[in-house]
């Protein structure tokens, strides 16, 4: 008896679980994990698999029965803080962004934080002033489609991209116009983050939202949530 238990109790710590990690740009990862597998097993699987260096600023997200969100823990059971019946699915996402965004040293963390913004921009989870979501905006369409070309951008070319959960006519004209006569030699990706940084030292006081402010009523419809170390990304 007592060697059947034993042949039992090793092969529910060998099972595997079949786990998939929806990524920034909307690809999926998929792997198996066995029983005991720590968090920072599966992280590190991820990161091997983008070739990330700079990890800090990353984590796992999954949604729970009750559809709360929470961060994979790293020091934990996969299996014991997923709630859900398996195959497990989780989202790999930017944790905290950087306060200096510009400063990161890896082309792929870059690209990773700047997938994240477009996210959060179009999902209403980071915003600020007009002015300044125009800008980041016109930075995002500046390294999708490069510089201004009139021979391939026609009036109300941009409005083909959505940035934000709405916006007006106007902001869209202000991006273009932006576009159009500020922004030259594919500096989109690089200077977007370096506005994002400047949000995080503008907006990063403690405030939780930009809605009490004075100048909240021109603002788009979109929730800043600041941490002192980055702007937590949702």
């Amino acid at each position: 008896m007592l060697s059947r238990w034993m042949s039992g109790s090793s092969r529910n710590l060998d099972r595997e679980y079949n786990c998939t990690v929806r990524l920034l740009d909307d690809s999926e990862y998929t792997c198996t994990i066995q029983r005991d597998a720590k968090g920072q097993y599966l992280f590190d699987l991820l990161c091997h698999h983008l070739n990330l260096l700079e990890k800090d600023y990353f984590g796992i997200r999954f949604v729970d029965p009750d559809k709360q969100r929470h961060w994979l823990e790293f020091t934990k059971s996969v299996v014991k803080q997923m709630r859900a019946q398996p195959p497990f699915t989780m989202c790999f996402r930017v944790k905290f962004y950087p306060t200096d965004p510009a400063a990161l040293k890896e082309e792929i963390t870059r690209y990773l934080v700047f997938l994240q913004i477009k996210r959060d921009l179009y999902h209403g989870r980071l915003l600020c002033k007009t002015s300044d979501a125009a800008l980041l905006a016109a930075y995002i369409l500046q390294a999708e489609i490069g510089d201004y070309d009139p021979g391939k951008h026609p009036e109300g070319y941009s409005s083909k991209f959505q940035f934000f959960p709405k916006h007006s006519e106007k902001l869209e004209r202000k991006i273009a116009e932006i576009h159009k006569s500020e922004l030259r030699y594919g500096w989109g990706l690089l200077q977007g983050l370096r506005v994002l940084g400047w949000v995080v030292s503008q907006w990063c006081h403690g405030a939780e939202s930009l809605q009490g402010m004075q100048d909240a009523k021109q603002a788009e419809n979109v929730t800043l949530r600041p941490l002192l170390c980055g702007l937590l990304g949702l």
